[in-house]
């Protein structure tokens, strides 16, 4: 970090004064309110820090004088705008401008990747017909702000290499924020003769009041250019092309978002771009399942049959709980048996296993998009040259221990082994104690519905609600249940969330990671378990335990035993995949819309509160730090829980979609508003983020390759043992009375007999009906379970292994097929790699030839004065 100590030391003073003499003769008023530059008209403010001077604030006074003091000594230059000037009275801006020196030191030790030779590979990429898309596309200047360029990492000492015009403008606004940003992290508070090595960096002096917000400016307003010529307007041409929900159908200028904010947005809205455009096939794979459900209605024997008064009006049902629940006709469930072909029919299993293939490309189609982008964008070999460069400031100063580097033979900091396991243990033992806290709530649930399910029956019975107008004979017991239940848990799931948010971050703090890409991705492990859990346990209960354990009449099994008597529920005559799709919708939709809601209001309405005095005082100056001061801060989470929204709601697309297959079409929806939402509030509510790298989107990569190949299991599962396809073919195929390949007499197959001859006093009937494969009484095996059963237990099984190792076959032949990184892209970073050795080979030999004419030169001076 002290390279670049004592540059400009010298020089300073008369800088100082010359800038003080030139200062007092500008007028304030005279500024435009967009100016990102000093006073002087001339520096350009790279980064903003505010503190309030607190009058008991000594002690963060001598702070910020010597953090100060110590960023001049590495060259940075510094311009405070007095308290006076601020539109509250109370807040002070100090200004930052890095100078050439500066930015050189720390563009070749942070390897920063500059052109040195415009890119002369012709561009084939144009497509047959590309007229088509005219509709969809952006300006060129917007899709590609800058010339493509070979580049290499920038050297100091061989500058000329380069292809330095303006050396002001020779590295763009996000590369100078991020390097003044480095050294802010790792510049010292304290004297050199005190040595506290703990005191380092702006964000301790940020957690511990000393400034108020540290933060890049924006480079003019949103909604207006700004009239200095020399700014870029990047803002305001992003907003206009990007940010606005009326360009929803225009492509994103991914070169221009990167430029502005940094690889790390950028490589996230390229992949949400990337996903919503891949949502677009299977949501119209997924409505087509649909309308074929609809358009099949009719043929719908075993709902015929449930509806019939002959046979589901005279088949009398079990009680579905006890003492409470009475014995009710089948064809009480006609709507939901009809509601459920919808979901449960051929589609669904045709659906199911285009879903495991269609993820496959989603994601193999990603990694070339991806390898390319990283080509464009400089990022190829980031994660080895750069990464292991940028340790934390926390690791550095928490890691008082120092040992030898085997590859530099230099000392750095390292955390014991012992400290490490200890710190693991901690917080393994923490992210399973709140995965059983989630358990515990999701079985408290379960509790509920058991509980619940009798007294919503005594209601309905006592009160029934078929005089109700539309929805009356759509309310059910079982509906209202699983609606009750359904919004309760998502109650619980956004409580959850808030507060293990919070535990998460600490114990990642905790774990001290050495790399930020180390500290993401354990932070990316964590949260993503808890979410799993959280947002998963309900769908998997309802999808695969529900209705599975419940005995038969006579022999119930209990939650917690007899004494509890909470019987286990039961899935309707119709199936429990209907219910399934109920939770899914609920969970899902309800996730998305508060999502949305919370992220495009909640900003809104906080910046409208905090800028309301600049409101209320048109007529003073609000310059382009305060404006932006006022924003809200893009923390350095921020796009960590945009990921996260996102990975969910894959999740829900993927693992469960056998049950609901219009889930794509509501994501492919949601996703549309969510980029016009968050690159909305990006540009309009929060302040300019640290531009940061990243070649990829780390570890929800594997994650996503792990959801995978989790749905073609959870969604053969769904197929073969929520979804009733599997009896109905069974039953087709093996054993339907008279031969045919219809459905006729299902209903009354799937239906096992109980004798209630010991209530014969109270009933006017002797048998009631439940749903399983069970013998009749009287016979010599009474209610155990019928050949039938395990012929469809076999068929389930064998569906499973079938539908996985199809599914599996085409998933890695499809992985196979499809290499990672393109063709041209791979002949374009060889040949880069070539031209980078061949032309620094040409100009260590020019320079060398320079060298040694003027060394001959010389010598001929010299001979010809001694003659």
């Amino acid at each position: 970090f002290t390279v670049a100590f004592g540059i400009y030391r010298k020089a300073e003073a008369n800088k100082v004064q010359q800038c003080e003499s030139m200062n007092a003769s500008i007028d304030k008023q005279k500024h435009s309110k967009d100016s990102v530059f000093f006073r002087d008209g001339r520096r350009r403010i790279d980064f903003v820090l505010s503190y309030v001077d607190d009058k008991d604030g000594e002690r963060k006074q001598e702070r910020r004088k010597l953090y100060e003091a110590n960023l001049e000594k590495v060259g940075l230059e510094l311009e405070t705008e007095d308290k006076m000037e601020s539109d509250d009275g109370k807040t002070y801006f100090v200004k930052i401008h890095a100078p050439w020196e500066v930015l050189a030191t720390y563009a070749d030790v942070l390897k920063i990747k500059v052109p040195f030779k415009a890119n002369d590979i012709p561009d084939n990429s144009e497509m047959p017909m590309n007229w088509l898309s005219t509709p969809f596309r952006l300006p060129g200047h917007i899709m590609h702000p800058e010339p493509d360029y070979f580049t290499a990492p920038f050297n100091k000492d061989k500058s000329d290499f380069f292809l330095i015009g303006d050396k002001e403008t020779f590295f763009p606004p996000s590369t100078r924020n991020r390097i003044v940003y480095y050294i802010l992290s790792r510049c010292s508070y304290f004297r050199d003769e005190c040595g506290d090595k703990d005191k380092k960096g702006i964000k301790r002096l940020l957690n511990n009041g000393t400034y108020n917000a540290a933060f890049p400016l924006h480079d003019s307003r949103y909604w207006i250019r700004s009239r200095d010529p020399s700014c870029e307007s990047e803002r305001y041409s992003l907003y206009k092309h990007w940010a606005r929900f009326f360009s929803f159908f225009k492509e994103q200028p991914l070169n221009l978002i990167r430029k502005y904010y940094g690889e790390k947005i950028g490589i996230y809205f390229a992949w949400l771009g990337f996903y919503t455009e891949m949502l677009l096939f299977a949501a119209i794979v997924g409505t087509i399942c649909f309308v074929y459900g609809f358009l099949t209605y009719d043929d719908n024997e075993w709902s015929k049959e449930i509806c019939s008064a002959e046979i589901g009006g005279k088949i009398v049902m079990c009680p579905l709980c006890d003492k409470k629940c009475g014995y009710w006709k089948l064809n009480s469930t006609c709507n939901s048996s009809w509601q459920s072909h919808l979901f449960d029919n051929v589609g669904t299993v045709f659906f199911a296993i285009f879903m495991g293939i269609w993820v496959t490309l989603f994601l193999e189609f990603w990694k070339r998009r991806q390898a390319r982008l990283e080509y464009e964008w400089d990022l190829v070999d980031f994660e080895e040259e750069q990464q292991q460069l940028q340790l934390r400031p926390e690791y550095e100063t928490k890691c008082t221990n120092r040992k030898l580097n085997r590859i530099t033979q230099e000392m750095e900091p390292y955390l014991p082994i012992t400290s490490k396991c200890a710190r693991t243990c901690l917080s393994g033992a923490t992210v399973l104690f709140w995965i059983s806290l989630i358990i515990a709530c999701i079985i408290g649930v379960i509790a509920y519905r058991l509980a619940v399910y009798a007294a919503f029956a005594s209601i309905m019975k006592d009160n029934p609600t078929t005089h109700l107008q539309v929805v009356g004979p759509l309310i059910t017991p079982q509906l209202a249940t699983s609606v009750t239940a359904s919004c309760i848990n998502f109650v619980i799931i956004m409580i959850l969330n808030l507060m293990y948010e919070r535990v998460a971050v600490w114990i990642t703090d905790m774990e001290i990671p050495k790399t930020h890409l180390e500290y993401e991705n354990k932070l990316t492990v964590k949260m993503f378990l808890f979410q799993f859990v959280n947002y998963y346990s309900s769908c998997f209960y309802v999808a695969f335990f529900k209705g599975k354990f419940v005995g038969y009449p006579g022999d119930y099994v209990y939650m917690f035993g007899k004494w509890s008597k909470l019987r286990n529920e039961e899935c309707d005559p119709g199936g429990c995949l209907i219910e399934l799709t109920t939770q899914l919708v609920i969970v899902m939709t309800g996730k998305q819309v508060w999502g949305n809601i919370q992220e495009a209001l909640v900003p809104w309405l906080m910046n409208w509160w905090g800028s309301r005095k600049a409101r209320s005082h048109p007529e003073s100056l609000y310059s382009r730090w305060e404006q932006d001061h006022d924003l809200q801060v893009f923390g350095q989470l921020g796009l960590f829980y945009e990921y996260l929204e996102m990975v969910i709601q894959f999740g829900f697309i993927t693992l469960f979609v056998a049950s609901f297959p219009l889930a794509p079409l509501l994501a492919l929806i949601n996703n549309i508003i969510e980029v016009r939402v968050d690159s909305w509030k990006l540009t309009t509510q929060f302040r300019r983020p640290v531009a940061a790298k990243a070649h990829s989107i780390g570890a929800w990569q594997e994650i996503l390759n792990g959801m995978a190949i989790l749905s073609v299991v959870t969604n053969a599962f769904i197929v073969a043992f929520t979804s009733d396809m599997i009896p109905r073919l069974v039953y087709m195929y093996a054993y339907q009375p008279q031969g045919e390949m219809n459905m006729k007499g299902y209903i009354n197959n799937s239906l096992s007999v109980f004798n209630i001859s010991e209530n014969v006093s109270l009933c006017s009937f002797f048998l009631c009906r439940y749903r399983d494969y069970r013998y009749p009484p009287g016979h010599e095996k009474q209610y155990a379970h019928t050949m039938q059963f395990w012929h469809i237990l076999a068929a389930k099984l064998a569906f499973i292994i079938i539908m996985e190792h199809v599914v599996f076959l085409v998933k890695f032949f499809v992985a196979w097929m499809i290499p990672d990184v393109p063709s041209d892209v791979r002949a374009r970073v060889k040949r880069e790699r070539y031209l980078v050795q061949e032309y620094l080979h040409n100009y260590e030999v020019e320079k060398l030839k320079i060298q040694l004419s003027q060394n001959n030169h010389g010598e001929e001076l010299s001979m010809h004065a001694e003659t």
